[in-house]
């Protein structure tokens, strides 16, 4: 295959992703078959269009026994994640994009398992089946649905990681995980650690 072919393919891929979006809101279920990968994020002009409303400082004392490690959190109803270092000389707050809908929204502690700098992604079988003319793998690059660096969380297809569409930011624009700038989940993916303790409100 030409580079113009595989060009073109990826274009078809971006523009499939956003049609994409709306059947997978009617089938949440199919979030749970999603192997190796993450999420395919929707398509913000289908959700709301006023960015967060609430974004505050706040004290790590009421979600967690002790910071070892460091930890996050991760606020759905502001769209805001915080982060304190384990002697909490650093707190850090960044505006977050989360889950479209509760039926994607996935709550509780967990914690970061793998850190990944240059995330690339892959369809499963079952995505490729019912989209053929998506590609097969996405190498990490501006057309990745996981930005620059990409933190695992111990729930199976959940991630902490970047995005290169700014406009999904403070929305609910993603199909289960959360979304940071680049520029922030650099910064996080730098102070977090394999270990650091993640909660999920």
């Amino acid at each position: 295959m030409g580079q113009d072919q595989k060009a073109l393919n990826r274009r078809g891929f971006v523009a499939a992703t956003a049609a994409f979006g709306a059947s997978f809101l009617a089938a949440p279920a199919l979030a749970q078959s999603l192997a190796n990968s993450t999420e395919i994020e929707g398509d913000i002009s289908a959700s709301v269009s006023r960015n967060v409303s609430s974004f505050r400082t706040l004290d790590w004392r009421p979600y967690f026994a002790d910071l070892k490690n460091g930890a996050i959190l991760c606020d759905t109803r502001s769209r805001a994640l915080h982060y304190w270092s384990e002697d909490e000389s650093i707190y850090r707050l960044y505006p977050t994009s989360v889950p479209l809908t509760p039926d994607l929204t996935k709550l509780g502690r967990t914690e970061i398992i793998k850190k990944v700098d240059g995330p690339d992604w892959r369809p499963t079988p079952s995505m490729l089946e019912r989209n053929p003319e998506w590609p097969p793998y996405i190498p990490p690059g501006p057309d990745n649905p996981l930005g620059t660096h990409a933190l695992w969380l111990t729930w199976q297809y959940y991630r902490i990681h970047g995005t290169h569409d700014t406009r999904k930011i403070g929305r609910r624009s993603s199909n289960g995980c959360i979304g940071l700038f680049n520029e922030h989940i650099a910064e996080l993916f730098a102070l977090s650690t394999v270990g650091t303790q993640v909660m999920l409100i």
